[in-house]
């Protein structure tokens, strides 16, 4: 363990007990200060958000040893977490036990445990996918649904490409209709592939599956595997593939095109109206890099059009991305415009 490791674990004892989740958190918030804070509720829900910023605002002041040790706990759960994707729970229990002792480390572990950090399949996502996609080909597709759906989309991705045709797009579908994942099956599905592999694993009730994670699945792999799982879904569930097209490509991705394939799309899309529209909430790396794509009068004219534009309904930002979206989608079909894939099918000469 390293020295900064050690010292960031032993310094200062654990919170009061008496503290809620939320209370600890809106303590976080008031210690990290406005500017760390304020990046930090970026990646939190509306809900999260709301909740805790609640909490801070009925706090009317938090004590500075208050803060310490809750940031104190946070640091301990983080490391904790990384010795945990370094070598394991017993690598990580026997970390925390050398530097803190068995009643705090087993307190660590316990918070560890309890939060989102720490997936099932842990010894999946440890493995080649190449070897762990065999493998899942004698698995029931529900089987394989339920552990590529507890994968990082770049795993996934590779597995399910390595599938035979017919038995990823049964899975694939299998992935984006999966809600909840009760801790009896994933438990049971779990031990009996760690026995088969010999490898070791985490248990965890969490969410698993759903339509975003197939959709963060197929933008990672070749463009021909998504093609055939699309249209073969295409025919057997019209409605589900269509709800995938409209999500495999959202508008913030269009950042990610190179400038010729931008300058095509642009061509397409109406200037004056749409444009502007849907940049309303855009990134502002967004806004600059289309505006580079434009003619300097264009560009002009874009910046005056979205100062004048004035509050508008969400919805109508939402239905001009959504026609921007479109066009993209269409000219990368008709092979007017490269989008960038995963599994590195397509190649520029």
């Amino acid at each position: 363990m390293s020295e900064r490791a050690s010292a960031v674990l032993s310094a200062g004892p654990s919170p009061s007990p008496e503290l809620t989740g939320r209370q600890k958190a809106a303590a976080l918030i008031v210690a990290l200060g406005v500017d760390l804070a304020s990046r930090v509720l970026r990646h939190l829900g509306d809900n999260d958000i709301e909740a805790v910023m609640t909490e801070v605002a009925n706090s009317n002041r938090v004590p500075a040893d208050t803060q310490k040790r809750v940031a104190q706990e946070f640091l301990q759960t983080v490391l904790a977490h990384e010795f945990y994707q370094q070598g394991g729970l017993e690598y990580a229990r026997s970390a925390l036990d050398r530097a803190l002792g068995t009643q705090r480390a087993g307190g660590i572990i316990q918070r560890l445990l309890a939060s989102s950090q720490v997936r099932p399949f842990g010894f999946a996502r440890r493995s080649d996918p190449v070897g762990l996609s065999n493998f899942l080909q004698g698995e029931h597709p529900q089987t394989v649904a339920l552990v590529l759906a507890h994968l990082l989309p770049e795993q996934a991705a590779a597995v399910l490409g390595g599938l035979p045709p017919d038995l990823r797009v049964d899975v694939a579908r299998r992935v984006a209709l999966m809600d909840r994942a009760s801790p009896e099956v994933v438990r049971e599905v779990e031990q009996v592939l760690e026995r088969k592999l010999a490898t070791n694993a985490m248990l965890e009730d969490a969410r698993a599956g759903g339509l975003s994670t197939l959709v963060q699945i197929l933008n990672r792999v070749d463009r021909g595997t998504e093609k055939s799982i699309i249209e073969t879904l295409a025919d057997q569930d019209p409605e589900l593939a269509d709800q995938i097209k409209k999500q495999l490509f959202v508008f913030e991705d269009i950042v990610n095109l190179d400038s010729r394939s931008l300058q095509r799309v642009l061509r397409e899309v109406d200037l004056s109206r749409v444009l502007p529209l849907s940049l309303k909430v855009a990134s502002d790396e967004l806004k600059a890099k289309i505006a580079q794509n434009l003619s300097e009068r264009a560009a002009q004219n874009l910046k005056e059009d979205m100062e004048f534009l004035g509050p508008v309904r969400l919805r109508e930002v939402e239905e001009a991305q959504q026609t921007i979206v479109a066009i993209v989608r269409r000219l990368d079909e008709e092979g007017e415009i490269i989008l960038s894939r995963g599994g590195g099918e397509d190649i520029v000469v």
